[in-house]
């Protein structure tokens, strides 16, 4: 027969122990609430006797009989060596030392709604080096960025929310803002640096690459989202046959970042605003003989080709105008063709045509430049080509876009502008003109002619360069 009841002088006080019971067979609905007293266990029931044989705690399961930290559980300090990161758990506490190098904290990847983490400036010397947040794929503050603490003696505790808002923080001490400092970072082109700036120097077609945007000015130590910019197109080739007019100058466009980082042309303007995206880059070839120069263009600017040189008719237009040549009209080519402002460069020259028919010297007009038309023919000599201009976007001051010299007949051909243009070849100088400088859109000479150098053709314009410069760092 079953044993139903056990009374309480059937049992010695203390007699039964956890021997005394099989696992399972006493279950809460056999125990009327609040019968059994301490004094009737001894000693101790062990876990697996009991159906529940854990605790929660803040989110955590604790066994019973094992050890629960309540509160901040703060670690060692972490020291920063530059290079290795820190991956936090939920409920600890950090201090970071980072006398020597900053340092990365990598937050939870996979957090639940009132997870926390606390950080501590250690030494004092996070406005030194900085400690960077790595959000680890969820917002911080509501935002897809990581965070940066650049204040020394600066504390902060982050909360889990939810998706949306991802971390917040809860309790900010000695801080400022904490969004990290992001700076423009891109790729194209040749890469130099000048100070805390990258320069990329395209001298052929390629694509400037943007990966990263500068969050400056709205976070302070940030840099720009803005880069300067140079884009200079290709010369004119000069004129051919007898007396050429010397080749346009290529269009010569500058902008400026916000800041007066570098010394720039008299032609500058804004720099340009730029997105993370391929911005696909031509640098424009210069002409041939009595040919115009190509453009060059980056995201919303175009340069236009320098203008043509000519032996008859009026000089091309074009970024810079081409010279006149021999033969009526002879005049300069309109410059700043088409129109921009500030204006991209200048008219060529006219010719010289000596008063009396079949009479000569005849010279032709110099090609315009950035900085100034070209000269007009003179008795003496060719045109000189209009001057360049100067700027040190590349990190030393560099002069581009001069226009090309014009040529003579029986007399002396004109000087080159400063900026790579060519000089005019004066009589008996030889057959074919001289060529602008390469990858700096200066305009061709125009040829010259003598009885013991038949005329011949034009000399070519220099290729165009685009240069693209921001802050890195």
């Amino acid at each position: 027969m079953a044993l139903t009841k056990v009374t309480k002088t059937g049992i010695t006080d203390d007699a039964i122990n956890a021997d005394k019971i099989e696992n399972g067979t006493v279950t809460s609905t056999d125990i009327t609430d609040g019968t059994i007293t301490n004094e009737k266990l001894a000693g101790s029931i062990a876990n697996d006797k009991l159906v529940n044989s854990s605790i929660t705690l803040s989110g955590t399961s604790v066994s019973l009989g094992g050890t629960a930290s309540v509160g901040i559980q703060w670690q060692s300090v972490v020291t920063a060596d530059g290079s290795t990161a820190t991956s936090a758990v939920a409920g600890y506490g950090y201090f970071i030392d980072t006398t020597s190098a900053t340092h990365t904290l990598t937050l939870p990847g996979s957090p639940s709604a009132g997870d926390t983490v606390h950080i501590k400036d250690y030494a004092g010397t996070f406005g030194t080096n900085a400690l960077t947040i790595n959000r680890n794929g969820n917002n911080i503050q509501g935002s897809a960025d990581n965070s940066q603490i650049t204040t020394n003696r600066a504390s902060v505790t982050l909360v889990y929310f939810d998706a949306t808002k991802g971390w917040l923080y809860s309790n900010e001490s000695n801080v400022a803002d904490l969004q990290q400092s992001l700076f423009t970072s891109a790729t194209g082109g040749t890469v130099t640096t000048s100070g805390d700036y990258k320069i990329h120097t395209f001298t052929g077609d390629g694509c400037f690459v943007v990966s990263t945007l500068g969050n400056g000015p709205s976070v302070p130590t940030g840099g720009p989202n803005t880069v300067s910019y140079m884009v200079v197109a290709g010369g004119g080739g000069g004129g051919n046959s007898e007396t050429g007019g010397g080749g346009g100058a290529g269009g010569f466009r500058e902008g400026r970042d916000i800041a007066p980082s570098y010394t720039a042309s008299p032609l500058v303007t804004c720099g340009l605003t730029v997105s993370t995206t391929t911005y696909p880059v031509t640098v424009g070839g210069g002409g041939s003989s009595a040919t115009a120069g190509s453009n060059s263009i980056f995201s919303t600017i175009t340069s236009a080709g320098g203008g043509a040189g000519v032996r008859t008719g009026t000089g091309g237009s074009g970024g810079s105008g081409g010279g006149g040549g021999r033969n009526a009209p002879g005049a300069g080519g309109a410059g700043n063709t088409p129109p921009v402002s500030p204006p991209q460069g200048n008219p060529g020259g006219n010719r010289h045509q000596y008063p009396y028919a079949n009479v000569n010297p005849n010279t032709g007009g110099g090609g315009g430049g950035a900085g100034s038309s070209g000269t007009s023919g003179s008795s003496p000599t060719g045109g000189p080509g209009g001057s360049g201009v100067t700027t040190s976007i590349i990190g030393s001051p560099t002069t581009y876009a001069g226009g090309g010299g014009g040529g003579a007949e029986n007399a002396s051909g004109g000087s080159g502008g400063s900026g790579g243009g060519a000089a005019g070849l004066s009589s008996g100088d030889g057959a074919t003109g001289n060529s602008a400088t390469a990858n700096t859109g200066g305009g061709g000479g125009g040829t010259g002619w003598g009885p013991s150098a038949p005329a011949g053709s034009g000399g070519s314009g220099g290729k165009g360069i685009v240069v693209i410069r921001y802050k890195y760092q």
